[in-house]
């Protein structure tokens, strides 16, 4: 596999499998946290165009082109500190192990299951999402494959390209059979998030009466879009005439749609999938559709991708509809996506991981698991000119090496100054006790008067200040120590 290499003011340069550089000019690429041009690589993408003027001036960006990290060059293994990918590439904890240097990694768009988020947090690597720039397009998509199965454009369309003549009532009523109406039909929508809630807003003007489970969103929020909650998953199925899927794909709702889940929909109900293909048992909803308990899906997203008709349990179904993964394209989408990749790239290494960043999804499991939130100036060393680690030095790998107790060990060798990164710790005198008031004298009073308010009895400082307390101080009194500003990590 080539690696491709761009760099401004220099020739491009293509590296082969053998290191070797084949043409053009490239100095080597260094690595290090203080480093100022760190190595970003597009994973599994060839069009770097987008990316290149937000990051230019601070990176040097690379793509590989891969479809798995056995594809991916050497360099870019030992040398990237941020990683950009779409959903073609899947990175499991083994895969993230060949990384030796990667300090971010984020997904050109919403869904992120095709990364080990937990596994990169124990790393030290954060992975980030573009959630927002693909809404309108995948709700748009996910309306079409709803009508689609309604109005059934696509067999009709398929009948007439095989040469079905409709020319009689009889045979236009066995061409458009099956065509149903919409108004007063029930859209359930698992899942209303973002594209969730443009579904249900679109189907609404088409009539839709909109139902929706979801078990994260806040109380109030179906109120204000005049949609109804369905208490639990069971519930929504039991009510909806077509079901469509918007939720991630997690541990906990791999095959949400499976054969126990079909059988409590309503008979003759249709599915629609635009999120993710796991989300689906196809085995089962393949065999749904040959008894005909579902009267037809669409499914943008499957479980083996790239798809194939000709392989995998749906290649007999009937009443199908598939498209590749496209329902989150647009020409301006697509931009939109790459564009704020690049910046939460640029984020990552003029800031702080995982403060800096926009779209952190594992951040609590990279706090847990580094065991290192933030550093206060307080602990930042005088030899590093004011530059503090964004991850310090021996704590990356260390839940790999110990877990949770291991990192304790590591922590507190940081802060005793025993880590093998030769920094001695830093003495800050402890925080001066609260000055002491004299205690007043309380006023005698008769036993039988009635009890009167506590008034306040002025200080010495406050009856006799001394002459300075009132002096206002110049800004260079207060102003902070002056700190070299360093290259960022």
């Amino acid at each position: 596999m080539d690696l491709f290499f761009s760099v401004p003011g220099l020739d491009c340069a293509v590296y082969g499998s053998d290191g070797q550089t084949q043409t053009g000019i490239r100095p080597p690429i260094l690595n290090g946290p203080m480093h100022p041009r760190p190595l970003v690589a597009l994973l599994d993408g060839r069009d770097c165009t987008v990316e290149m003027p937000i990051l230019k001036d601070v990176a040097t960006v690379a793509f590989c082109d891969a479809q798995s990290t056995q594809e991916i060059h050497e360099k870019v293994l030992n040398e990237a500190v941020a990683a950009l990918l779409y959903h073609t590439i899947t990175l499991s904890r083994d895969d993230l192990e060949k990384f030796k240097g990667l300090r971010i990694i984020v997904r050109i768009g919403s869904g992120f299951d095709n990364v080990d988020i937990k596994a990169a947090a124990e790393l030290g690597i954060a992975v980030c999402n573009v959630p927002a720039t693909s809404v309108e397009e995948t709700a748009d998509t996910s309306l079409c494959l709803i009508l689609n199965l309604y109005r059934r454009v696509t067999w009709m369309h398929q009948a007439l390209r095989e040469g079905t003549r409709a020319s009689s009532v009889e045979q236009i009523r066995e061409v458009a059979g099956g065509a149903a109406r919409i108004r007063g039909e029930t859209l359930g929508i698992i899942g209303l998030g973002r594209v969730g809630q443009a579904v249900a807003l679109r189907a609404k003007a088409f009539g839709f009466g909109v139902i929706f489970y979801d078990p994260y969103l806040p109380d109030g929020v179906e109120r204000s879009l005049g949609l109804q909650r369905m208490a639990t998953l069971q519930d929504l199925l039991i009510h909806s005439d077509c079901v469509s899927l918007h939720c991630s794909l997690n541990e906990h709702n791999h095959h949400l749609i499976n054969d126990f889940t079909i059988k409590q929909m309503r008979q003759g109900a249709f599915l629609v999938n635009t999120s993710r293909g796991g989300l689906v048992d196809e085995k089962a909803l393949a065999q749904a559709l040959k008894e005909g308990r579902i009267r037809g899906a669409a499914l943008d997203v499957h479980e083996t991708e790239p798809f194939s008709f000709s392989t995998g349990p749906l290649k007999d179904a009937p009443n199908l509809i598939c498209t590749p993964h496209t329902s989150w394209y647009s020409e301006q989408a697509s931009v939109e996506a790459r564009e704020e990749a690049a910046r939460e790239v640029r984020r990552a290494i003029t800031g702080r991981i995982p403060d800096s960043l926009k779209n952190c999804v594992n951040k609590e499991y990279l706090m847990a698991a580094s065991q290192w939130p933030s550093m206060e100036a307080a602990t930042v060393h005088p030899e590093l000119n004011g530059a503090t680690y964004r991850f310090p030095p021996g704590l990356i790998n260390v839940a790999a090496a110990g877990g949770l107790a291991g990192a304790g060990a590591v922590v507190e060798s940081l802060v005793t100054g025993t880590l093998a990164h030769g920094l001695t710790p830093v003495s800050h005198p402890p925080t001066p006790p609260p000055p002491i008031r004299p205690k007043p004298t309380e006023t005698s009073r008769p036993t039988n008067s009635p009890p009167c308010r506590r008034q306040h009895i002025p200080s010495p400082l406050e009856t006799n200040p001394p002459p300075n307390l009132h002096h206002r101080p110049a800004a260079s009194d207060t102003a902070p120590p002056c700190r070299t500003s360093a290259a960022p990590v």
